[in-house]
């Protein structure tokens, strides 16, 4: 019965305090309370039958009146979310804006409160200059923001507020702001180690929360602290690898159902920066036989694509053998990778690797966030910012190349969509996924530019030996 004051906080544990114990030691849960027969229930613990009922009949009208769905109970029905109209949950829809319109259209209208938002992409992308703007936003008043305080809790850095006070100087919706946003307001927290972490979030985040009014948490990042303690450097033989990742698991299984918890119940929007690492594929384009060619002989005989070892004549070599599949057109080939494996599956749920006609430098920079699926499966939205190098010629040149070596002339920057449960995804590759670049003022859309004019489209993306032989 641990679960009990889980799923029904407030329960009166105390009027079955003798029952409890021994519904406990021989693991009946609420579910089987819920579900199972009284009499099988009062067997399995030993218990009188009738006391088990009653517990029973109590745990059924507890969820109920939870739920609304009691008879006769018109203020929990007024209370319950499954009693609420459409207009009701839309009316009761908040989110905060990245002070950009263009931005806050590609989102959905911005970043919804009592959910969990992850923003991951690789260093020098803009993740923090996104949280720095959502810490200031959400102190405006609607509907840009929820005229509350922040938290910003770091794992790695300090509160960057120099960069906080030059977006308050500069910005222009921050400057025409009435009431305007202060550092003041922003609360921050260090948690340098994994158990500082959840001792924080446990225990001190949801008293802050209630104490200062805080409608949006930040957490950056949330892979810091779990890479300093599950993947140190030299630290153990591959049985303690996998325990490790085993307990990796369960810990951030914890921290989702904490953090869905809070967002839920104080009508927070959580949001957590995320790292990103080089993804590691097997050559996706390499040809692979069908399974009917590596099946048995008797299979490959009935297909009549492979020469029957049984036969008179020694084994053909290798070459002899890829002539001759190269001239059996019935041989079929498969351009892309297994569709079961993950490799291939990632690219619906990581924001890399869904371009249709990908690029080389896009196929050598894939990427993958950290912590894996068991932390994807804990968050409600993804939102990825990509970076991508703009090449251009040199302006020394050299005896040998007149045009001087390409150099990097500045990066772009698009902000996509992965996934959420208010807003479509923004596509496959960069299709949908909207440019921004990064001022002195703030995060600001980038308009499409014509084509006899955008000249910086025609290099990114392009080798460097091309780049150095274009004319």
């Amino acid at each position: 019965m641990t679960d009990l004051t889980v799923v029904l906080p407030g329960f009166p544990t105390h009027r079955y305090v003798r029952l409890l114990p021994s519904l406990e030691k021989n693991l009946v849960t609420t579910a089987d309370l819920l579900t199972l027969d009284c009499v099988e229930v009062a067997k399995r613990a030993q218990l009188p039958l009738l006391d088990v009922k009653r517990l029973c009949n109590a745990v059924l009208e507890a969820l109920q009146n939870s739920l609304g769905i009691a008879d006769g109970n018109d203020e929990a029905r007024q209370s319950s979310l499954l009693r609420k109209t459409g207009k009701d949950i839309l009316n009761s829809w908040s989110t905060i804006s990245t002070l950009d319109d263009d931005l806050d259209r590609a989102l959905g209208g911005g970043i919804p409160s009592g959910y969990i938002t992850e923003i991951t992409g690789e260093s020098g992308a803009g993740k923090t200059q996104f949280l720095l703007t959502l810490l200031l936003a959400a102190q405006l008043d609607t509907p840009h923001g929820l005229s509350s305080s922040t938290l910003y809790i770091s794992t790695e850095s300090a509160l960057p507020t120099t960069r906080l006070a030059q977006l308050l100087r500069t910005h222009p919706v921050l400057v025409s702001a009435n009431p305007k946003p202060t550092l003041d307001k922003v609360i921050s927290i260090v948690t340098p180690d994994l158990e500082s972490q959840d001792h924080i979030l446990r225990y001190q985040v949801p008293i802050a929360v209630r104490r200062h009014g805080i409608r949006l948490i930040i957490l950056d990042s949330v892979a810091a602290n779990y890479r300093a303690e599950f993947e140190r450097p030299g630290s153990g033989n591959r049985q303690n690898s996998g325990a490790n990742m085993a307990q990796r698991s369960s810990e951030l299984v914890k921290l989702g159902q904490l953090l869905r918890d809070l967002a839920r119940d104080e009508n927070c929007a959580i949001v957590v920066a995320n790292q990103v690492a080089d993804r590691f594929s097997g050559d996706v384009a390499k040809p692979v036989l069908n399974r009917a060619t590596q099946s048995s002989p008797l299979a490959r005989r009935s297909a009549g694509t492979l020469p029957d070892s049984s036969m008179g004549g020694p084994m053909s070599s290798m070459a002899g053998v890829r002539a001759e599949i190269d001239e059996n057109t019935a041989i079929p080939f498969k351009s892309s990778m297994d569709p079961m494996s993950l490799d291939h599956q990632q690219r619906w749920f990581t924001g890399w690797g869904d371009d249709p006609h990908p690029s080389h430098l896009t196929i050598k920079n894939m990427k993958t966030p950290s912590l894996g699926l068991v932390w994807t499966m804990q968050i409600a939205c993804r939102v990825a910012l990509i970076k991508r190098p703009v090449y251009g010629p040199g302006i020394v040149a050299d005896e040998e190349n007149e045009r001087g070596e390409p150099v990097l002339r500045k990066w772009r920057r698009w902000m996509k969509v992965v996934f959420a449960p208010h807003v479509a995804p923004s596509g496959p590759g960069l299709e949908g996924a909207v440019e921004f670049e990064i001022k002195g003022e703030g995060m600001r859309f980038v308009k499409k530019k014509g084509k006899g004019n955008d000249e910086e489209n025609e290099e990114n993306d392009l080798p460097m030996q091309q780049l150095m032989g274009r004319s």
